[in-house]
């Protein structure tokens, strides 16, 4: 079933002008960003992440000494609209840089990388987030991300990678400090399909801890993921989408405790969480998203919807059993999401262009 899947998502990708490249083997064909892709990609990334304005900042304001550009505010993250797309912009562009070390554009992402994430621009967004009026800041999206781009950065054998590793990690510290104090705190779960969602707020620090052995950070994780949602059966997942979503929260939910519980266990809370899957149900789940104008901030997020729920069930799919008839549901739905909106990261608008290429990336590249 694995190479089914990677069958049809090569087929698509390789008449696709951003088209996968195909590893020619029968033994199985598997989706891959091609480098003609990750160059279109970089030059997205590239173009955005010195682009101070457009600018949605998201911090408080305690006074009029607060009111300060984006680039005085957060020196290293800037660009890209709002924070957290600048930090998955950068993920994606060390992301690349590690699949495609000679790629055309290396020396300009490397470049850029060391322009951004310096020590003087880390310490001034480490003092940013030390601000009282900080405490909540990108809590827990750009938190997750910056994270995950930590972790890149961590595991890139490459004089670059490490040198900026050490350049975050005085706000990899906070950052890490504040999820082991904040969530235990948070009774609740957020439910939501955009930047609140706390499952996702949870995946990639997990992801995190485990390869950085931060075991304090897993266990606080851990522990929040099962009191929030081991539970959880029925979930009213026919609700999704909201108009605005680029998550399934049914599907966040999912991908993190795939994470959490060993296979079987997983596969009968799976049962419980979705119990009508054999019947492809609920049908707006396995239905992708239709994006009705892609120049509208919101309406483009379910493009970034297509391309979560993607890459959440193909994750979803491959950890249940080659015999486990709902894997073949997961894999064949993840197909029919990556042909809905991978062909329109590059759309000309500002409005995607901005953040979609790394979600791209971000399932292309496992």
């Amino acid at each position: 079933m694995i190479r089914l899947f990677f069958f049809f998502l090569s087929c698509f990708f390789c008449c696709n002008t951003l088209g996968a490249q195909q590893i020619k083997s029968r033994e199985g064909f598997m989706l891959k960003l091609s480098e003609e892709q990750a160059s279109k990609f970089a030059g997205l990334a590239l173009k955005n992440i010195h682009r101070e304005y457009p600018n949605k900042p998201g911090n408080v304001l305690e006074s009029p000494k607060d009111v300060l550009s984006p680039k005085q505010l957060y020196p290293a993250f800037h660009g890209c609209y709002d924070w957290h797309s600048s930090v998955h912009g950068h993920w994606m562009l060390v992301k690349i840089l590690k699949e495609f070390p000679q790629i055309k554009e290396a020396v300009e992402i490397r470049k850029a990388l060391a322009k951004n994430i310096s020590k003087e621009n880390l310490s001034a967004e480490a003092a940013f987030f030390l601000k009282p009026e900080s405490k909540s800041f990108e809590r827990p999206y750009g938190w997750s991300w910056f994270l995950k781009l930590a972790l890149e950065l961590h595991t890139w054998e490459d004089p670059l990678g490490k040198e900026l590793a050490q350049h975050l990690k005085p706000l990899e510290e906070i950052i890490v400090t504040r999820y082991i104090s904040y969530f235990p705190k948070q009774t609740y779960p957020i439910r939501s399909g955009v930047h609140s969602n706390t499952a996702f707020g949870l995946t990639y620090a997990l992801d995190y801890s485990r390869q950085m052995k931060k075991s304090d950070l897993e266990q606080v994780i851990i522990k929040r993921a099962q009191d929030y949602y081991l539970k959880d059966e029925m979930i009213p997942a026919k609700w999704e989408p909201d108009g605005a979503d680029f998550f399934s929260p049914s599907l966040m939910e999912a991908d993190l405790m795939r994470r959490i519980l060993p296979q079987k266990d997983f596969s009968i809370w799976l049962d419980k969480f979705y119990p009508s899957l054999l019947k492809n149900e609920p049908a707006s789940l396995f239905s992708p998203a239709e994006v009705s104008d892609r120049t509208d901030p919101q309406i483009v997020h379910l493009d970034g919807l297509n391309l979560s729920r993607a890459w959440c069930m193909r994750n979803i799919g491959l950890s249940l059993s080659e015999s486990d008839p709902r894997r073949n549901i997961f894999l064949e739905s993840a197909v029919n999401h990556a042909k809905a909106s991978l062909g329109h990261v590059s759309s000309g608008d500002y409005a995607g262009e901005h953040w979609l290429a790394s979600f791209a990336v971000n399932l292309l590249c496992k």
